[in-house]
């Protein structure tokens, strides 16, 4: 299962007791009202956690992608960057816009340029920001009139 930032920080603040209002029961709520946020059908995201091999220093793994051609060649061209991130202890986690009859091509880039510097994990993800904007809009309206 794949979660974004937004429904990670969510069920984080739930679980701290940060948003006392704020549950997950409340998203089927927003389902059922027929709010809903339009999803292309184009492309999906897919998430890739780049893990950095940690018995390598810095230089290292920055030399196995210059040897491989990482740079040039992830992602294939015509494949949209939706973010890319440094996760400090983990990697990059980047995610893409990604034709579904382009999916092969995204792993195979993956095998043949980042497997020596990188352990990777990838996962079909959505975007919950605007869901989440909502239910937070409305707990705290929710809050305020208590």
């Amino acid at each position: 299962m794949v979660l974004s930032r937004t429904v990670l920080a969510a069920l984080f603040a739930v679980g701290l007791g940060m948003c006392p209002n704020l549950s997950l029961a409340t998203e089927d709520e927003v389902a059922r009202s027929g709010q809903s946020v339009a999803t292309p059908s184009d492309y999906f995201l897919l998430t890739i956690f780049l893990k950095h091999d940690q018995s390598k220093t810095l230089s290292q793994i920055a030399d196995e992608l210059k040897e491989t051609g990482f740079w040039a060649k992830f992602p294939p061209e015509g494949i949209e960057i939706e973010s890319w991130y440094v996760m400090m202890g983990i990697g990059q986690v980047v995610t893409l816009q990604v034709p579904p009859e382009r999916l092969r091509e995204v792993n195979r880039a993956i095998e043949l340029y980042g497997w020596s510097a990188f352990r990777t994990e990838f996962y079909p993800t959505y975007d919950l920001r605007a869901t989440a904007k909502k239910l937070r809009a409305r707990a705290l309206e929710a809050a305020a009139d208590q």
